[in-house]
């Protein structure tokens, strides 16, 4: 049993890598400076950030160790999540960009979130 779960927790991080980077070049595509950085082939760990302007920096991190959100504002901490936490957040930010390309709205639209 423990192996199964072990195998589907590396399933599961490898697919938010995968996910993480594709998020990475929409909204690079979008105008918002963006990257997914992963560790060796095996992409069991990845690094995302993106600037939504006006030095708002969301962050966030992802490896066997654990799942951080992290979002920041001149260059203060304003949230802190972990586990599901984080990734519901992360779909959150995929989500309304998402509807912004949907709409067709402006990028002024995702940056006052």
């Amino acid at each position: 049993m423990f192996l199964r779960l072990a195998q589907q927790h590396r399933q599961f991080v490898q697919d938010l890598v995968m996910n993480l980077q594709a998020l990475a070049i929409v909204m690079e595509r979008r105008g918002y400076p963006a990257s997914c950085y992963t560790c060796g082939d095996q992409m069991n760990s990845a690094s995302f950030m993106v600037s939504l302007g006006d030095s708002h920096l969301i962050r966030f991190l992802v490896s066997d160790y654990g799942i951080t959100w992290t979002e920041m504002r001149d260059d203060r901490e304003l949230m802190k999540l972990e586990g599901a936490e984080a990734v519901s957040q992360l779909q959150e930010l995929a989500s309304i960009v998402k509807q912004s390309m949907q709409t067709g709205a402006s990028n002024k639209t995702l940056a006052k979130r």
